[in-house]
């Protein structure tokens, strides 16, 4: 009997074993990922994410589970792919890409935490209350992308003095866009600067631009930040070169592929934060009690072989304050 009630126990345990695994493989937490623009764009900011979160202890598929929906781009699917993260009942929303990403995220739940990276102001755009106290569901970091354009834009002075006209690339479909010009167009009053707007939302409104960069006999082209044009670097950075136009953008990713310079926030240094964040919410913390955070890091990168096919000198005092030098 003894023997038999022993094998009946192991039998049992057997059994309570997987039932056990199986529910503590449930009770891990998930971790929605909503990304307005694409998953082949974004691998660097995505790796700053996840050191940030391992900062606190957490790693995917070892005490975290993550949910990823990008929307390549294409806004307008934000608001259902926010809601099936939210019919998941994930335990944390990351939106980044866009400040459409976030105010679908906000929209979706007043529950369930939220972490965003934005590029500008997010109480100008209703996202938060207060920078030191967010309230409510949702905090974040802020890569402040409006607030920097006025000195982006002296950055590419300085290397193109002569530049009179200049051609500003920018997405109507973002909130941020309009952010970022009424800042650019003070700077360049004060600089006596003329700016020619140039919107693009869609991949055919690239065929209209480079033919008012054509007609327009431009100086220079600034291109205002934005996750549609982060997916589409390759296609502008190739489109600079061919009209022979100096270029400026804001992510060094820009200059990697051949774009001339870039001045900007550290963006993975940014979804660090938010990442580090997201683990601290994870294991308790409110996101109303967590300040919004701002950039700590910028940086300046320059290609001299782009510099060098158009012709430019670059200064000697802006090759010294450059964080990267592409020979």
């Amino acid at each position: 009997m003894r023997r038999r009630a022993f094998i009946e126990g192991i039998a049992a345990l057997g059994v309570a074993w997987p039932l056990a695994a199986r529910a503590q493989q449930s009770a891990m937490p998930v971790i929605g990922y909503l990304n307005g623009a694409s998953a082949a764009q974004f691998p660097p900011l995505l790796d700053g994410f996840h050191k940030g979160l391992s900062e606190t202890g957490y790693s995917e598929g070892r005490n975290v589970a993550f949910e990823y929906r990008y929307a390549d781009g294409q806004y307008d699917r934000l608001p259902a792919l926010a809601a099936d993260l939210v019919s998941r009942q994930v335990s944390v929303i990351v939106a980044t890409a866009g400040t459409p990403t976030i105010r679908a995220a906000k929209a979706a739940t007043s529950s369930i935490p939220i972490v965003f990276v934005i590029g500008g102001d997010p109480v100008t755009f209703g996202i938060v209350t207060s920078l030191n106290r967010p309230g409510g569901n949702i905090t974040g970091m802020t890569l402040a992308g409006s607030e920097t354009v006025a000195k982006r834009l002296g950055v590419m002075l300085e290397l193109i003095p002569a530049a009179a006209d200049i051609a500003v690339l920018a997405n109507p479909k973002n909130p941020i866009s309009e952010a970022q010009l009424t800042e650019l167009r003070q700077a360049a009053r004060t600089l006596d600067r003329h700016l020619v707007v140039l919107n693009a939302s869609t991949d055919s409104d690239f065929a209209a631009v480079s033919t008012a960069i054509d007609r327009g006999k431009l100086d220079a082209l600034f291109v205002a930040a934005d996750p549609f044009f982060d997916d589409r670097r390759k296609k502008i950075v190739s489109l600079a070169a061919r009209h022979r136009i100096p270029a400026c953008y804001t992510r060094r990713d820009f200059v990697v592929d051949g774009g001339l310079i870039s001045y900007g926030p550290d963006a993975p240094d940014a979804f660090r934060q938010a990442g580090a964040y997201t683990g601290r919410i994870l294991k308790g913390e409110k996101p109303a009690d967590l300040p919004v955070m701002e950039p700590i890091k910028f940086e300046m990168v320059i290609n001299l072989k782009t510099a060098k096919a158009l012709g430019l000198n670059v200064p000697a005092t802006l090759l010294a304050r450059a964080d990267e030098v592409i020979e």
